[in-house]
């Protein structure tokens, strides 16, 4: 529905620090007009608004051209923001590792370079030149893209060392035997919440659009005993911008790599099956493998209607993975890690395996797997009977 759509953009403008939100309405057209997107009474009609009101910022949660842009801040006498460019400047504000930063960089000039096809009205407009290039000049237009090109190249480079480090760190994690546990869901779903209430970490947790950017990882151990590795995530939203979904690719690798994945839903959301919706998709363009196992965690149970909550745990109940939770009072948590623990404890099967002498660090990792059953030396190698599960047994053969 449009209301729950623009209560949506309230929060994300409420996200980024400083705005003050005066008001906000669904606008219906019956048309899009490509030089001013509202129709003529409806610009004039918003601009008295504006003016009485003092605004100095709008905000279009869609797509704006360059050219409406520009003829309706020159109209109005204010700033304006589409949905990309608004999505943009709260990661700029939120990110916190260097690729983090790098990335949202590269995002934002792959959206600029975007808008500047029809940025410019005086395209006759050039920069002097020897003419070997494009005939006798440069227009600006061509200028500024060449700029940003380069200013691409030097930010990837940047980004390419830093993401071989944390391959590195990630190649490291892999030589440990624990399981990775990564937490994703729609923005605001409370993924860092129950994250803390996991690990014991205090990561950011706020009923804010985007409280958490760059990747989280903590050690725990389990109720049962077991250690896993828990991996927060950046939320997911629905038409988030592609330049966002391409930049932020490596930091969500860390989903890629889960063993399991927790799909966090805020179940008291009205619009909680379309974000399920949304996430399930935008795993499946990140190349998530069906795979994987996934448990479904229907969070935020406290915000729930007392008579909604009884049809709610039956609908679970039916349903295989799905936990109700509350991570702000801790409701379904224990019950939720159970089944975290008990997802590891899958069917085991025997293997015999021959392992050269030179291969000393698939032999270590079987050792620290805990899977040796027997082992031998030969004249060539080791002589080792193991007892693995399907993803113990994937690991070994990807190491």
């Amino acid at each position: 529905m449009p209301e729950h759509g623009l209560a949506e953009a309230v929060s994300l403008a409420a996200a980024l620090p400083g705005l003050e939100v005066k008001g906000a309405e669904v606008v219906r057209l019956a048309k899009l007009h490509p030089g001013m997107l509202f129709g003529a009474g409806k610009v004039e009609e918003l601009g008295t608004r504006f003016k009485a009101l003092g605004v100095e910022l709008v905000l279009v949660d869609g797509p704006v051209s360059p050219v409406q842009q520009r003829n309706l801040e020159k109209e109005w006498s204010v700033k304006l923001l589409d949905r990309t460019s608004l999505i943009l400047e709260i990661f700029a504000d939120r990110a916190r590792t260097r690729e983090g930063v790098l990335q949202v960089e590269l995002a934002a000039l792959s959206y600029q370079r975007s808008r500047l096809v029809r940025a410019w009205t005086h395209l006759e407009r050039q920069r002097g030149g020897f003419g070997f290039v494009g005939g006798p000049g440069e227009t600006q237009i061509e200028a500024d893209r060449r700029a940003i090109d380069d200013q691409v190249i030097r930010l990837k480079r940047q980004l390419d060392r830093v993401v071989k480090t944390r391959e590195l760190h990630r190649a490291a994690r892999r030589k440990v035997p624990f399981p990775v546990v990564a937490l994703v869901g729609y923005t605001n779903a409370g993924k860092s919440t129950l994250f803390n209430r996991m690990t014991g970490a205090d990561v950011l947790a706020k009923d804010m659009l985007f409280a958490t950017l760059d990747p989280t990882m903590r050690g725990i151990t389990l109720p049962s005993g077991r250690k896993i590795i828990a991996s927060d995530t950046v939320g997911f939203i629905s038409d988030l911008p592609t330049q966002l979904v391409a930049a932020f690719r490596a930091t969500l690798e860390e989903v890629l790599e889960a063993d399991l994945i927790l799909h966090v839903r805020d179940i008291s959301h009205p619009e909680t099956a379309e974000q399920a919706a949304d996430v399930t998709d935008i795993l499946a363009s990140l190349g998530v493998n069906a795979a994987t196992p996934l448990i479904e965690v229907w969070n935020k149970l406290d915000l729930v209607d007392p008579s909604a909550r009884e049809a709610l745990a039956v609908q679970a109940a039916n349903r295989d993975r799905v936990f109700p939770i509350s991570a702000v009072t801790g409701e379904g948590v224990a019950v939720l890690l159970d089944a975290v623990s008990a997802a590891f404890d899958e069917e085991k099967t025997d293997r015999h395996l021959t392992l050269p002498f030179a291969d000393g660090r698939r032999h270590a990792w079987l050792h620290a797997e805990g899977v040796v059953l027997a082992e031998v030396q030969g004249e060539e190698g080791w002589q080792i009977d193991v007892r693995w599960t399907a993803r113990q047994e994937k690991r070994f053969r990807d190491l």
